[in-house]
């Protein structure tokens, strides 16, 4: 991979609940002590995966000041700060900057929304006056717009605007992103070995929640071209990774972390946590890894 500032592998860690659904910040601290030895050298806090939609503003400002207070200068930090109005985006950007984040990541606008690239370039563009390096957000499945090629060229032109995360899951057209020359990040965990045999620049990967051990030796191996290591490796990753892609990924990434002891309690509300009828096939897909990654 390049020398981009947020390269290898970006940890979207989970947000910890307690029983009442509050943030848990003792299993926070706990589990970001675990992350650090077990090789995870940047955190993404108050992503998807940490249920960035489901906490408050003022939640997800201290979830990043307390999880960069954490970190404490040992790994990056990087902050989702995306909202619907710009200047929402905006503010949250400043006060992570201010609490310790190095970069963000910032959905496009949604939610009806402009979808034409002018009026995504002019977004990206005040978003990037907060004085972050800025991670734009390419899941169109989940908020109509795409970054496509054309798009991302427009956007790497911002000052500030350093990296597209690629989660459409196509590898096809991540590989069109990257052939760009511009930087592209994967978020697509069934992915991750083939996108960065492709030239992604680096990961921001969620189902490293319940494997960091395991993503960061093979993170790693990539980076050295050990593509037998990383083909073995991915052979014990594979099954869970696609497990938890299929559907209810939030859910079973809490569930397989909290089998493997990186517990955060349960998705908050109005996620539920995971069927149990779905509880057997993450355990059985996750057997080699727990020996792997025993805390």
């Amino acid at each position: 991979m390049s020398d981009f500032q947020f390269s290898g592998l970006n940890l979207a860690i989970t947000t910890p609940f307690d029983d009442a659904g509050r943030i848990d910040y003792g299993r926070l601290e706990h589990n970001v002590e675990h992350y650090l030895s077990a090789g995870v050298r940047s955190f993404l806090f108050s992503s998807g995966t940490g249920m960035h939609v489901y906490l408050s503003k003022e939640e997800s400002e201290e979830l990043i000041r307390r999880g960069a207070r954490i970190v404490n200068g040992r790994a990056k930090v990087i902050a989702q700060t995306s909202a619907l109005l710009v200047e929402d985006v905006v503010e949250r950007t400043i006060r992570a900057r201010d609490a310790g984040a190095e970069g963000v990541m910032v959905l496009p606008p949604f939610f009806e929304g402009p979808t034409d690239d002018q009026g995504i370039v002019d977004f990206y563009s005040e978003v990037a006056k907060a004085g972050l390096p800025v991670i734009g957000y390419n899941v169109p499945q989940a908020v109509g717009v795409a970054v496509t090629p054309e798009l991302l060229d427009k956007l790497s032109e911002i000052p500030g605007f350093c990296a597209v995360k690629d989660s459409s899951g196509d590898l096809g057209k991540q590989a069109a992103l990257i052939r760009t020359g511009r930087f592209v990040m994967n978020g697509a965990d069934p992915l991750v070995p083939y996108a960065l045999y492709a030239g992604c620049d680096g990961l921001i990967w969620g189902g490293a929640n319940f494997a960091p051990r395991t993503c960061v030796a093979l993170v790693e191996a990539a980076a050295e071209h050990k593509w037998d290591e990383v083909r073995a490796l991915w052979k014990i990753l594979e099954p869970s990774m696609g497990l938890i892609w299929e559907g209810d990924y939030v859910q079973s990434v809490y569930a397989a972390a909290d089998l493997v002891g990186y517990g955060a309690g349960v998705p908050r509300k109005p996620l539920r946590g995971l069927a149990p009828e779905k509880l057997p096939a993450i355990r059985r897909f996750l057997e080699t890894l727990m020996e792997r990654e025993a805390i």
